[in-house]
Protein backbone atom coordinates (compact mmCIF):
# COMPACT_ATOMS: atom_id res chain seq x y z
CA UNK A 1 0.00 0.00 0.00
CA UNK A 2 1.33 3.68 -1.13
CA UNK A 3 2.05 5.81 2.47
CA UNK A 4 -0.76 8.51 2.19
CA UNK A 5 1.01 10.64 5.31
CA UNK A 6 3.40 11.60 2.44
CA UNK A 7 2.53 13.59 -0.55
CA UNK A 8 2.82 11.84 -3.86
CA UNK A 9 4.75 13.22 -6.96
CA UNK A 10 4.74 11.83 -10.60
CA UNK A 11 7.67 10.91 -12.05
CA UNK A 12 9.19 13.12 -14.77
CA UNK A 13 8.65 9.80 -17.39
CA UNK A 14 5.55 8.29 -16.51
CA UNK A 15 5.12 4.28 -17.08
CA UNK A 16 3.06 2.73 -20.19
CA UNK A 17 -0.19 1.97 -19.83
CA UNK A 18 0.52 -1.86 -19.25
CA UNK A 19 3.44 -1.31 -16.69
CA UNK A 20 3.24 -1.03 -12.90
CA UNK A 21 1.81 2.36 -11.63
CA UNK A 22 4.69 4.57 -10.16
CA UNK A 23 3.04 5.09 -6.92
CA UNK A 24 3.62 1.97 -5.50
CA UNK A 25 0.27 0.38 -5.53
CA UNK A 26 0.90 -3.15 -7.79
CA UNK A 27 -1.57 -1.85 -10.37
CA UNK A 28 -1.35 -1.53 -13.81
CA UNK A 29 -0.66 2.05 -14.43
CA UNK A 30 -4.03 2.25 -17.04
CA UNK A 31 -6.00 0.98 -13.57
CA UNK A 32 -4.09 3.14 -10.94
CA UNK A 33 -3.09 6.42 -11.36
CA UNK A 34 -3.73 7.40 -14.96
CA UNK A 35 -6.90 8.19 -15.28
CA UNK A 36 -6.65 10.43 -11.88
CA UNK A 37 -3.56 12.16 -13.96
CA UNK A 38 -4.37 16.17 -13.73
CA UNK A 39 -7.02 15.90 -11.27
CA UNK A 40 -6.96 16.91 -7.93
CA UNK A 41 -6.53 14.05 -5.71
CA UNK A 42 -7.65 14.02 -1.79
CA UNK A 43 -4.53 14.48 0.46
CA UNK A 44 -4.71 13.13 4.37
CA UNK A 45 -7.00 15.45 6.45
CA UNK A 46 -5.24 16.06 9.93
CA UNK A 47 -7.33 15.88 13.27
CA UNK A 48 -10.00 18.95 14.00
CA UNK A 49 -8.49 21.25 16.45
CA UNK A 50 -10.17 22.85 19.67
CA UNK A 51 -11.41 26.17 19.61
CA UNK A 52 -9.80 27.80 23.05
CA UNK A 53 -12.70 27.63 25.82
CA UNK A 54 -12.90 31.82 26.15
CA UNK A 55 -13.95 32.31 22.80
CA UNK A 56 -17.91 31.60 22.89
CA UNK A 57 -19.12 28.52 20.87
CA UNK A 58 -21.67 28.52 18.78
CA UNK A 59 -24.49 25.82 20.39
CA UNK A 60 -23.48 22.69 17.60
CA UNK A 61 -19.23 23.26 18.58
CA UNK A 62 -19.66 20.34 21.16
CA UNK A 63 -21.73 17.82 18.89
CA UNK A 64 -21.54 18.47 15.60
CA UNK A 65 -25.28 18.22 16.02
CA UNK A 66 -27.12 21.51 14.48
CA UNK A 67 -31.17 21.76 15.16
CA UNK A 68 -32.45 24.90 12.48
CA UNK A 69 -35.40 27.08 14.12
CA UNK A 70 -37.53 29.44 12.06
CA UNK A 71 -35.21 32.95 11.93
CA UNK A 72 -36.78 35.48 10.60
CA UNK A 73 -35.63 36.49 6.91
CA UNK A 74 -35.93 40.12 7.61
CA UNK A 75 -33.10 41.28 10.61
CA UNK A 76 -33.13 44.35 12.37
CA UNK A 77 -30.53 47.21 12.17
CA UNK A 78 -28.46 46.10 15.28
CA UNK A 79 -28.22 42.46 14.11
CA UNK A 80 -27.24 43.45 10.85
CA UNK A 81 -24.20 45.90 12.51
CA UNK A 82 -22.80 42.35 14.45
CA UNK A 83 -23.10 41.10 11.03
CA UNK A 84 -20.52 43.35 9.64
CA UNK A 85 -18.39 43.25 12.58
CA UNK A 86 -18.77 39.18 11.94
CA UNK A 87 -17.72 39.44 8.16
CA UNK A 88 -15.06 41.51 8.45
CA UNK A 89 -13.37 39.64 10.92
CA UNK A 90 -13.80 36.82 8.89
CA UNK A 91 -12.19 38.43 5.68
CA UNK A 92 -9.12 39.21 7.57
CA UNK A 93 -9.02 35.54 8.83
CA UNK A 94 -8.50 36.24 12.18
CA UNK A 95 -10.44 34.08 14.11
CA UNK A 96 -8.98 33.35 17.36
CA UNK A 97 -6.93 36.79 17.49
CA UNK A 98 -10.27 38.20 17.37
CA UNK A 99 -11.79 36.23 19.94
CA UNK A 100 -14.21 34.74 16.81
CA UNK A 101 -15.35 31.38 16.65
CA UNK A 102 -14.82 29.65 12.82
CA UNK A 103 -17.90 28.79 12.19
CA UNK A 104 -17.16 25.97 9.86
CA UNK A 105 -15.41 24.21 12.77
CA UNK A 106 -17.80 20.87 13.63
CA UNK A 107 -20.56 22.37 12.00
CA UNK A 108 -22.32 18.85 11.04
CA UNK A 109 -18.97 17.40 11.79
CA UNK A 110 -16.67 19.44 9.82
CA UNK A 111 -12.94 19.00 10.37
CA UNK A 112 -11.91 22.33 10.14
CA UNK A 113 -11.90 26.33 10.02
CA UNK A 114 -12.24 26.95 6.26
CA UNK A 115 -12.84 25.49 3.02
CA UNK A 116 -9.96 25.27 0.60
CA UNK A 117 -11.57 24.00 -2.86
CA UNK A 118 -9.13 23.84 -5.77
CA UNK A 119 -9.06 23.76 -9.13
CA UNK A 120 -12.46 21.55 -10.53
CA UNK A 121 -13.16 20.85 -7.15
CA UNK A 122 -16.61 22.82 -6.53
CA UNK A 123 -16.94 23.95 -2.93
CA UNK A 124 -16.27 22.83 0.02
CA UNK A 125 -12.94 21.06 -0.35
CA UNK A 126 -11.04 20.23 3.32
CA UNK A 127 -7.65 21.44 3.66
CA UNK A 128 -5.71 18.52 3.91
CA UNK A 129 -1.73 17.37 3.01
CA UNK A 130 -1.73 17.85 -1.13
CA UNK A 131 0.81 20.63 -1.85
CA UNK A 132 -0.49 23.81 -3.56
CA UNK A 133 0.82 23.32 -7.24
CA UNK A 134 2.05 26.08 -9.66
CA UNK A 135 -0.78 26.38 -11.89
CA UNK A 136 -3.77 25.65 -9.28
CA UNK A 137 -6.75 28.01 -8.56
CA UNK A 138 -7.94 27.65 -4.92
CA UNK A 139 -10.74 29.22 -3.28
CA UNK A 140 -10.46 30.10 0.14
CA UNK A 141 -13.84 30.17 2.04
CA UNK A 142 -14.54 31.21 5.82
CA UNK A 143 -17.17 31.88 8.26
CA UNK A 144 -16.68 33.71 11.65
CA UNK A 145 -19.20 33.42 14.68
CA UNK A 146 -19.19 36.53 16.88
CA UNK A 147 -21.57 38.44 18.73
CA UNK A 148 -24.14 35.37 18.01
CA UNK A 149 -24.19 35.93 14.83
CA UNK A 150 -22.03 34.57 11.23
CA UNK A 151 -20.52 36.56 8.74
CA UNK A 152 -19.63 34.77 5.27
CA UNK A 153 -16.94 35.59 2.57
CA UNK A 154 -14.90 33.79 0.05
CA UNK A 155 -11.64 34.53 -2.70
CA UNK A 156 -10.30 32.63 -5.31
CA UNK A 157 -6.49 33.13 -5.04
CA UNK A 158 -3.73 32.36 -8.32
CA UNK A 159 -1.32 29.73 -7.09
CA UNK A 160 1.74 30.82 -9.49
CA UNK A 161 1.65 30.80 -13.27
CA UNK A 162 -2.00 30.50 -13.92
CA UNK A 163 -3.15 29.89 -17.41
CA UNK A 164 -5.32 32.27 -19.40
CA UNK A 165 -7.99 30.07 -19.35
CA UNK A 166 -8.49 29.29 -15.90
CA UNK A 167 -7.73 33.38 -15.01
CA UNK A 168 -10.48 34.08 -17.30
CA UNK A 169 -12.41 32.11 -15.61
CA UNK A 170 -12.33 33.24 -12.31
CA UNK A 171 -12.08 37.13 -13.74
CA UNK A 172 -15.83 36.60 -15.11
CA UNK A 173 -16.85 34.55 -11.96
CA UNK A 174 -16.24 37.52 -10.13
CA UNK A 175 -17.75 40.14 -12.28
CA UNK A 176 -20.87 37.88 -12.00
CA UNK A 177 -20.68 37.45 -8.14
CA UNK A 178 -21.05 41.49 -8.81
CA UNK A 179 -24.00 41.54 -10.87
CA UNK A 180 -25.59 39.33 -9.12
CA UNK A 181 -24.99 42.16 -6.01
CA UNK A 182 -26.16 44.96 -8.05
CA UNK A 183 -29.39 42.77 -8.68
CA UNK A 184 -30.11 42.73 -5.24
CA UNK A 185 -32.77 45.29 -4.63
CA UNK A 186 -35.49 45.55 -2.76
CA UNK A 187 -39.39 44.43 -4.37
CA UNK A 188 -37.68 42.14 -6.50
CA UNK A 189 -37.73 38.55 -6.66
CA UNK A 190 -34.08 36.16 -6.07
CA UNK A 191 -34.75 35.20 -9.38
CA UNK A 192 -32.91 38.51 -10.48
CA UNK A 193 -30.12 37.49 -9.05
CA UNK A 194 -29.59 34.54 -10.80
CA UNK A 195 -30.66 35.57 -14.34
CA UNK A 196 -27.90 38.64 -14.02
CA UNK A 197 -25.24 36.03 -13.18
CA UNK A 198 -26.56 33.57 -15.82
CA UNK A 199 -26.60 36.18 -18.33
CA UNK A 200 -23.34 37.52 -17.81
CA UNK A 201 -21.72 34.48 -18.43
CA UNK A 202 -23.41 32.63 -21.40
CA UNK A 203 -21.04 34.86 -23.63
CA UNK A 204 -18.30 32.68 -22.30
CA UNK A 205 -20.38 29.46 -23.12
CA UNK A 206 -19.75 28.78 -19.16
CA UNK A 207 -22.16 26.42 -17.29
CA UNK A 208 -23.58 27.51 -13.83
CA UNK A 209 -23.39 25.14 -11.32
CA UNK A 210 -26.94 24.06 -9.67
CA UNK A 211 -25.81 21.18 -7.18
CA UNK A 212 -25.02 24.74 -5.00
CA UNK A 213 -26.71 28.03 -4.35
CA UNK A 214 -26.67 30.98 -2.19
CA UNK A 215 -28.10 30.89 1.11
CA UNK A 216 -29.77 32.98 4.11
CA UNK A 217 -27.66 33.34 6.61
CA UNK A 218 -27.59 35.21 10.29
CA UNK A 219 -28.20 34.08 13.56
CA UNK A 220 -27.55 31.05 12.25
CA UNK A 221 -24.78 29.86 9.39
CA UNK A 222 -27.54 28.52 6.95
CA UNK A 223 -31.16 29.67 6.84
CA UNK A 224 -34.42 29.02 4.39
CA UNK A 225 -33.41 31.68 2.27
CA UNK A 226 -31.99 29.86 -1.12
CA UNK A 227 -30.23 31.93 -3.78
CA UNK A 228 -30.24 30.43 -7.11
CA UNK A 229 -27.30 31.41 -9.27
CA UNK A 230 -29.05 31.09 -12.33
CA UNK A 231 -32.49 31.80 -14.00
CA UNK A 232 -35.40 29.75 -12.58
CA UNK A 233 -39.13 31.78 -12.44
CA UNK A 234 -39.54 29.54 -9.03
CA UNK A 235 -37.02 31.67 -7.44
CA UNK A 236 -39.90 34.19 -6.39
CA UNK A 237 -39.27 35.20 -3.15
CA UNK A 238 -39.67 38.91 -3.03
CA UNK A 239 -36.12 40.50 -1.25
CA UNK A 240 -36.74 43.25 1.42
CA UNK A 241 -34.81 45.71 3.04
CA UNK A 242 -32.99 44.00 6.35
CA UNK A 243 -32.60 40.32 4.07
CA UNK A 244 -29.18 38.72 4.70
CA UNK A 245 -28.43 36.32 2.24
CA UNK A 246 -25.37 35.16 0.00
CA UNK A 247 -24.38 35.25 -3.86
CA UNK A 248 -21.47 32.72 -4.51
CA UNK A 249 -21.83 31.66 -7.92
CA UNK A 250 -19.90 28.74 -8.95
CA UNK A 251 -19.00 28.87 -12.45
CA UNK A 252 -17.81 26.10 -14.70
CA UNK A 253 -15.68 25.97 -18.59
CA UNK A 254 -18.46 24.39 -20.33
CA UNK A 255 -22.00 23.17 -18.85
CA UNK A 256 -21.77 19.62 -16.62
CA UNK A 257 -23.00 16.72 -15.40
CA UNK A 258 -22.82 17.20 -11.49
CA UNK A 259 -21.76 13.86 -10.01
CA UNK A 260 -19.56 12.68 -7.48
CA UNK A 261 -16.13 11.09 -8.08
CA UNK A 262 -15.87 7.61 -6.29
CA UNK A 263 -12.44 7.41 -6.16
CA UNK A 264 -11.01 3.99 -6.17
Amino acid sequence: MTDLASPLVAPVTLPKANEPCWCGSGRKYKRCCKKREGKVIAGVVTPMRSVPDHIPHPPYAETGEYEPWDEGRVKSPEIIERMRRSGAIAAEVLFVARDTYPSSINYHGYPKACCTSVNEVICHGIPDSRPLQDGDICNIDVTGWVGGVHGDTNATFFVGDVDPESQQLVRVTEEAMWKGIDAARPGRPLSDIGRAIEDHVKPYKYGVVRAFVGHGIGEQFHTDIQVLHYYDTRANVVMRPGMTFTIEPMITLGTINFKIWDAE
